[in-house]
């Protein structure tokens, strides 16, 4: 048995703050293992880096393992980037213990090599790490020296070997008290092909399903353990076309749990009926990942709906008097000033909803959208992405292309441009109680 400390270097609270699921499943499938795990979430800790360094002199761990979670916020009119606290954390933890640091994450997937050598952590895991950290870690305990420094797993791990995590209760009272929510995840991976997402590339380009019975016991358990009550699941699209979603809702119907959640739905395929049995189950708010406000920029986007696919949703959720939010992005392939001006005047027809505005798409590498900024001239095929670069379409002007946005959303509550004035918004109503995903509270239905 090994002692080992995880570590959450993810500090964003923009939309708001989001416990550390990923670490909280690395811990459990450490402790099946045999192993001694103690979680340690650097924005819980107020970011003071003695709480880390107090945390290691009492657990004196054999290993430290690192979570990325972010590699910026993606808001190209407020850029923040997170490398840097990772690699300071790498340092703190060094001046600690002489133990190994393993760094992975869904933003040290996306650039294992460069972030190894920024951080300075020994070993750095690709994509899920349930398996390989129990590896890497009995390997190195037994002075087996690893294949490479960088590992990834061979095939991914099917939906019935998917860990349930073990919250932390301490690190769970501070998100419930900031957020009033826990997440929980009921699938991986994602079958379409959006040209900017990094989904496919992290979790794979097909869904992987848990069992909904496991999902409703993870549900029972933190509810009778921690006394959670809201949950966002954090699928990269919860509705899928198999139906394995409406799976979910029905055993947390037949179980009578009473708890309430929250998802992300791809616009189409989705009507009153569905939203009305997920409303049973408890959902009371849906993200709709619209992505574009034109037909034109949505093709661009590889989405594969229109944007009356959209609008239909929208009039459902209106229909089911469940709160709906629209995330847009303007200045992707294919956007011109025409197209800015006709998604402007689309998204007005989306009524008793939020719609919040981005402008530019942050460039991932291996997705699509970087092939097509090295063939719009945006950047060299080999620039460096650690630091955020955005796409914006070569037919518009972005000054006058915000500007249109800002005088289109202006006046109104429930229109957020630039994402910056979002969180002055959710900020002040924080300050006033208010707990959840708060925008919510600003649709108010006839």
């Amino acid at each position: 048995m090994k002692r080992i400390l995880l570590v959450s270097s993810n500090v964003t609270t923009e939309p708001y703050p989001v416990y550390p699921l990923g670490v909280a499943v690395i811990a459990a499938a450490l402790e099946a293992a045999g192993h001694e795990t103690h979680q340690f979430d650097f924005l819980a800790s107020g970011e003071s880096e003695e709480l880390l360094l107090a945390g290691i002199a009492a657990v004196a761990p054999d290993f430290v393992c690192l979570s990325i979670r972010n590699l910026d916020n993606c808001d190209s009119l407020s850029a923040t980037g997170y490398p840097a606290i990772a690699k300071r954390l790498v340092e703190v933890i060094r001046e600690g213990t002489g133990a190994p640091v393993i760094v992975g994450g869904p933003a040290f997937s996306i650039l294992p090599e460069e972030l190894l050598s920024y951080t300075g952590a020994d070993y750095g895991i690709v994509g899920e790490g349930e398996r390989l950290v129990c590896e890497l870690i009995r390997d190195l305990s037994h002075g087996k020296t690893p294949p490479a420094r960088i590992l990834r797993a061979a095939e991914l791990l099917p939906g019935e070997q998917f860990g349930s995590p073990l919250y932390s209760d301490r690190t769970i009272g501070f998100y419930l008290e900031k957020s009033g929510m826990i997440n929980l995840q009921t699938k991986r991976g994602c079958p379409h092909g959006c040209v900017y997402c990094s989904y496919p590339s992290l979790e794979g380009s097909r869904y992987r399903s848990r069992d909904p019975g496991a999902v409703a016991d993870d549900l029972e358990r933190a509810k009778a353990e921690h006394g959670v009550e809201s949950f966002f699941f954090t699928d990269s699209v919860f509705n899928d076309a198999e139906g394995h979603y409406l799976a979910v809702a029905e055993e947390i119907i037949r179980r009578g749990l009473t708890l309430r959640w929250c998802c992300y739905l791809r616009p189409e395929g989705i009507g009153r009926t569905e939203l009305a049995l997920m409303k049973r189950a408890g959902l009371y708010a849906v993200e709709l990942g619209t992505d574009a406000a034109s037909d034109t920029t949505l093709a661009g986007l590889g989405k594969g709906f229109a944007f009356e696919d959209a609008l239909q949703v929208n009039r459902a959720c209106v229909a089911e008097r469940l709160p709906c939010a629209h995330f847009v992005m303007f200045g992707g392939p294919g956007e011109t000033m025409g197209t800015v001006a006709e998604g402007l005047e689309n998204l007005k027809r989306l009524e008793h909803t939020v719609v919040f505005a981005f402008s530019g798409i942050r460039i991932f590498p291996g997705t699509p959208l970087l092939a097509r900024a090295v063939r719009d001239g945006i950047l060299a095929e080999d620039a460096p992405l650690r630091e955020p670069v955005y796409y914006l379409s070569p037919e518009v002007d972005a000054a006058e292309m915000n500007a249109m946005i800002t005088a289109a959303f202006s006046n109104r509550r429930d229109r957020v441009f630039p994402p910056a004035e979002g969180q002055k918004r959710l900020a002040i109503m924080h300050r006033f109680g208010y707990r959840g995903l708060l925008w919510d509270t600003l649709i108010k239905f006839p």
